[in-house]
Parts: C-alpha cells; sequence; structure tokens
C-alpha cells in the first residue's frame, strides 16, 4: 500500500519508514466506550447521562447525573474547575461521558467527567509526538488486513495487529499491565520482518571476478588432524558460495580455538588457479598465519605484507597475507579476499581492499569476500545477520578446553601467589590483566603502573604492554618466547597465541562485558593444558561473573551477554550496546526470528 505524500510528514514525525513501523506502534492504553447496564467499579467506563443538578462550591462543582444506562442517579464532581469544563453540563441536557466510577460507604461518583462524541466501541491511545486522534486516523487507513497481507506478513498476524489498534475487547491487554502473548508475538513479528526485509535490500549484488572450483577434500583427508564437522560444513557452504557468478559475501564466526584458520586455507585452496588475499589486524597475527600456510600448503607461493616487509612484485604471489599495509601496496588482481577479525578494521578499511583488488572493472566486477570472527554471537543475531550476508557459526573446538573459573577476593590473594609461583615452576606463563594504565580516583583498583613494582620485585622476566605501547607486539613476541608474566590491559583480548601461558587474572572483572572476559579466558590452555582464569572483584556478589563462571561456550556466553547488555543497530551501523528493537527481546526470540526467515525465504522463491 502506497502512502499519501500527504501523510509522509506525520510518518517522519512518528519516525516511521513503513507501514509495519506504523503497525507496531501499538496504543499506549484503550478507553471502552461501550454502554454497560451495571457500574464498573474502579474502572472508567461510558455513560449515557442526562444532567439534573449542576452545583458551584468553593473548590469544586457537584453534578448529578441520571445514567440510562444504570437506571438511577449518580454523583459526579469536577475539582477546580477551568470555565471551559463547564460546557457540557447543561441541566436537563442528555450526553455521554466518560470516566472512572468509584463507591465509597454506599455512594458512587465519577471524577471529571469527559464529554465524548460516541460510544460503542473500545477507542485506543497512542503515546507519540501526535496527537491521539490523529495516530487513531493514520492507524484506520493504514492498517488493514489487506494491506499487512499485501507486506507479506501471514494473515493470522495481520488480523492480530488490526486487532491491536482496534480491539473488539480489552483482553488484549492482560489487567492492564501489557499485551497478551498472542498480539505481543504479532508485534514482534511485524518488528523482525520489516527490521530483517530492510536489511536484505542493503545486501548488494555484483558479479565475481571468477568462478572458484579448486579441490580441497583430498587436501583435508592428508592433514595430520581431523577437522570438525563444523569446519568441514563451514568449507563446504564456502566453496559453494565461491563457485557461483555472484560475489560471495560470508562471515564466518568461530570461538577462539575453534580453528577458523583451517577454513582460511581451504578457501585459498579453493581459489586456485586465482590468487587469494587475507588480511589481518596486527603484525603478531599475519606473522602466524603466514607460518600456517607455510605449513599446510607447502605449495603455494605464499608472501607476507607489513611495515616492515620488503616491497617485492607480488605478481607472482598465489596466496598473500598481510596488515593493513595491503592497504598501500599495489595489489594484483585476485579473486577471493578474506578479512580476519574484521571487526578490527573499519568499513572504509575493508571497501578500499576490496576496491584495490578489483580495479577499475568496467563490468564492475568484485571479487569474493569471506570476513571471519572471534568474538560469538548470539544465533539469534546470526540469523538476523543472514539477511544481508551470509553466516557460518563454527561452535565446536578440535580439542576440549579445560579452565577452571574462579571469582576471588582481596582475602584470596594469598592462595592466588601461592597458584602463581606453581605454574612458573612448570615454565607455565601468567596473564594480569589490569583495568587501567595509570592511577585514577574513580576507580578503586590498582593500574598497571601501580602494580608493577610488586610484580617486578618478586618474579622475574615480567613484561608490560599495554594499548597506548607503541612497541606492543614486540614486547608480546618477548614474553612469549622468554616470559613468566605479563601485566597488560585488554590489549591481549585478541591476537598473539600464547602456548605456555595456563593462567589469566583479571583485575575489576565485572567492569568488562562478558564477550571481553572470553576473549581474556580463550588466551589460556590454547594447547590442551590445565588452564584457569581468576575473576578479581571488589563486588561480594554478582550475578553476571558466576554465569560466566559456569560455561566456557562462547556462543551461550554471548547469549549471557546479550540478556544483560542489549544488542546494537545492524542498519545504522550502531553495534555498541543499547536496547535496539522496541518489542524483540533477542535473547528470548529466537523462534520468532527464524518464523520470520523462514517467510522472507519463501517470498523470496
Amino acid at each position: 500500500m502506497v502512502i499519501d505524500p500527504a501523510d509522509h510528514e506525520k510518518f517522519e514525525r512518528l519516525h516511521c519508514k513503513s507501514l509495519l513501523g506504523l503497525a507496531i506502534i501499538a496504543p499506549s492504553a484503550f478507553e471502552d466506550r461501550r454502554l454497560y447496564a451495571e457500574m464498573l467499579v474502579h474502572r472508567a467506563q461510558a455513560i449515557d447521562a442526562t444532567v439534573e443538578a449542576v452545583t458551584r462550591t468553593p473548590r469544586t462543582i457537584q453534578i448529578k447525573l441520571y445514567v440510562h444506562n444504570f437506571g438511577h442517579t449518580i454523583d459526579a464532581v469536577l475539582f477546580r474547575p477551568k470555565p471551559y469544563m463547564l460546557k457540557p453540563f447543561v441541566v436537563g441536557e442528555r450526553r455521554m461521558f466518560y470516566g472512572r466510577i468509584e463507591c465509597n460507604q454506599g455512594t458512587c461518583q465519577m471524577a471529571h467527567p469527559v464529554a465524548i462524541s460516541s460510544v460503542g466501541s473500545i477507542v485506543p491511545k497512542y503515546k507519540t509526538p501526535l496527537r491521539s486522534d490523529v495516530v487513531q486516523r493514520l492507524t484506520a487507513r493504514y492498517i488493514t488486513r489487506r494491506s499487512l497481507e499485501e507486506e507479506g506478513l501471514p494473515g493470522e498476524i495481520a488480523t492480530m495487529l488490526v486487532a491491536v489498534h482496534r480491539p473488539e475487547n480489552v483482553p488484549l491487554l492482560h489487567g492492564g499491565e501489557g499485551y497478551a502473548i498472542e498480539a505481543l508475538r504479532a508485534l514482534k513479528y511485524a518488528e523482525l520482518y520489516d527490521y530483517m526485509r530492510r536489511l536484505r535490500h542493503t545486501r548488494r549484488y555484483f558479479p565475481g571476478i571468477a568462478t572458484l572450483n579448486g579441490a580441497w577434500k583430498p587436501w583435508a583427508s592428508q592433514l595430520p588432524f581431523t577437522l570438525t564437522g563444523e569446519q568441514r560444513r563451514a568449507i563446504e557452504s564456502v566453496a559453494a558460495d565461491l563457485q557461483q557468478g555472484i560475489a560471495a559475501r560470508r562471515m564466518i564466526v568461530g570461538d577462539v580455538g575453534s580453528g577458523k584458520t583451517m577454513v582460511m586455507l581451504a578457501a585459498a585452496l579453493i581459489a586456485q588457479p586465482h590468487r587469494a588475499i587475507l588480511m589481518a589486524p596486527t603484525t603478531i597475527l599475519a606473522n602466524q598465519l603466514f607460518e600456517e600456510a607455510q605449513k599446510f600448503l607447502p605449495h603455494l607461493h605464499t608472501v607476507l605484507v607489513t611495515t616492515r616487509s620488503k616491497k617485492e612484485p607480488l605478481d607472482g604471489a598465489d596466496f598473500i597475507i598481510g596488515t593493513h599495509a595491503l592497504l598501500y601496496r599495489d595489489l594484483p588482481p585476485s579473486a577471493l579476499v578474506m578479512i580476519d577479525e574484521q571487526h578490527r578494521f573499519g568499513t572504509a578499511q575493508r571497501q578500499r581492499l576490496e576496491a584495490f583488488v578489483a580495479g577499475l572493472d568496467a563490468e564492475r566486477k568484485q571479487p569474493h569476500m569471506l570476513q571471519f570472527s572471534a568474538t560469538p554471537i548470539p544465533r539469534t543475531q546470526a540469523m538476523i545477520d543472514s539477511a544481508h550476508i551470509d553466516v557460518s557459526l563454527i561452535t565446536e573446538t578440535p580439542f576440549t578446553k579445560n579452565i577452571l573459573t574462579k571469582i576471588i577476593h582481596k582475602a584470596d590473594f594469598p592462595d592466588l601467589m601461592a597458584h602463581i609461583k606453581a605454574e612458573l615452576s612448570r615454565q607455565h606463563q601468567v596473564l594480569i590483566v589490569y583495568p587501567l594504565v595509570e592511577q585514577s580516583e574513580a576507580l578503586t583498583y590498582q593500574s598497571i603502573d601501580e602494580a608493577r613494582e610488586f610484580w617486578e620485585s618478586r618474579f622475574e622476566q615480567v613484561y608490560v604492554t599495554h594499548g597506548k605501547d607503541k612497541a606492543k607486539e614486540e614486547v608480546l613476541v618477548r614474553f612469549r618466547e622468554n616470559g613468566s608474566i605479563l601485566l597488560a590491559t585488554t590489549v591481549v583480548e585478541v591476537g598473539i597465541s600464547l602456548p605456555r601461558l595456563t593462567t589469566v587474572v583479571i583485575v575489576g572483572a565485572e567492569r568488562l562485558g562478558l564477550a571481553t572476559l572470553h576473549q581474556l579466558r580463550g588466551r589460556v590452555s590454547r594447547t590442551g593444558l590445565q588452564g584457569y582464569c581468576y575473576l578479581f572483584t571488589h563486588q561480594q556478589r554478582t550475578e553476571r561473573l558466576n554465569a560466566f563462571s559456569q560455561t566456557d561456550n562462547g556462543f551461550d556466553i554471548a547469549q549471557l551477554d546479550l540478556q544483560y547488555r542489549q544488542s546494537g543497530d545492524l542498519l545504522t551501523g550502531r553495534q555498541q550496546s543499547g536496547k535496539k528493537f522496541q518489542w524483540v527481546e533477542l535473547a528470548e526470540d529466537a523462534p520468532i526470528v527464524e518464523a520470520v526467515k523462514a517467510r522472507l525465504e519463501q517470498l523470496d522463491q
């Protein structure tokens, strides 16, 4: 249904971008203006009444009303009346009024009756920048079963939404405290449908530079380990994407240690004989990926590009791995672009790399694009994301991590020191994460600057780094080879592999999001060693940290994080925490997301 240009301004003031946006602006209350033969005590109701008498006092006006639908007289009162309030109350006139009736000691009284023009219906009331009657007229015009079905909603959802705005009975509300389950589901469904449909429209399709169908299964069968089922499924999805004539757009989300690197290497193999490029956020990570490529793809000519590497021609390379330094090199045409830890790069950087690789192609052909993330997202979020980009989740890990997570307080410090000494005696390493680099009066926890003397005076090979440290990557490499204790901020959340790291202590753990805590915990036990994660807090009780300590599955933790911090907005790019949906609760509404996704796919066929 086309919105009348005369109504565009009203839709804008309501912040509606579509007819469905109007449909989910549900009434905040209802006035039941049907006539009843009995009084509804402690409830507002409509009456058909004749004014019998009007008496003035200094502060009130007392009115006697003969109510025809009751068949007897009641009192009404106006407190501190303004002159205009008196106009409807003319002795001998019969009119319709609406108000709340209260009874006390056998006397019933309606306070502040309001004259109304008609009775017999349930009138919705809206809290919006527009007057309630204006919104009523808009919904009467645009929210019909036919118009909603034309938008693509199923018939039962459309019927319920119409009932929300024009109910035939008030049981839509449970005691005035909220919408009934079926009405709430319809509002959630419409909100998700509108959102995911608009997300689909943001997806752009371009012809791919080439169709890629290199063989990967013989290579996988010769690996010294067996790929997990989800690794194989992710690779199969990637292979199916790359065989299409349309440039692939897929996000592979896997927990720390889930084996995303093998998916990257398999994709580079599938790209053969065409070239693949992989961009990583740090030199350390790029080096690690380069070493893995040399180890598992020895027959490919792999080149590493960082700010320190020599500027040699890249034309002869099969596989180019690098940092953001790739953005400042002359890149040869490549059919596949992969970005690791994609959230660490801005949208402009990702698009710039894509444009460099595609060149000035007159046919607007694009490389296939794969993005990887080690930050697990809730499955509901993944289903929503899939409206504008294909998503693969890797929830399994090649080996079981054995990490003990424990909440500790100041009194537990002697036991912590004993544990640290025991781990260091086994040639293991310890990471201590502080909330700040320098002292702050606003925080009761020590900073790195305050704590370093304590650790350096008691232990050897103590290393220190933080986000502003320009040499942080060198420090991390030196610590990996020679260190015992590393003092750091959350700069180590993503990045270097530390095989001997078995213990992480997170100071002021309650200040961090669960996803960040999980990333930090994921630094330990990377090679199957017994791991330990200590959450140091001044708070005696914290439900959130208790829930975190009970699971080590990143996707479950993302779901928990969602319950404590609402998700961001995909359409506008605002992914910070803060409630995005009016009705939908992503932590609870996965079945509705699935139903909407299935509906959109059905309509696409």
